[in-house]
């Protein structure tokens, strides 16, 4: 990818999923994907981030107890549902 493509929705969930699960994080996504949105996690858009990011907070929380890296998680998904404007103003 060059330096003026912008990273695709999937690549994106990936890389913030990264810092939490560290190399299972495109399985992880790849599954949730497929099993909960019915589609190839390559066709993921921003409108599908909404119903992702749900499944995912409850599949996490059943991983971890820890609320805090739960809802810190979430929220940097959260981010990835902005506007390319307003996550710069955050």
């Amino acid at each position: 990818m060059n330096s003026k493509t912008p990273a695709s929705v999937y690549s994106q969930v990936v890389k913030v999923t990264h810092t939490y699960l560290g190399p299972a994080a495109e399985r992880f996504i790849d599954r949730q994907v497929e099993n909960h949105l019915h589609k190839s996690p390559s066709k993921l858009t921003r409108s599908d981030l909404a119903a992702l990011i749900d499944w995912i907070r409850v599949i996490v929380s059943l991983i971890t107890e820890d609320t805090e890296i739960v809802e810190e998680y979430i929220s940097e998904l959260n981010k990835l549902t902005l506007p390319k404007s307003r996550k710069s103003e955050k």
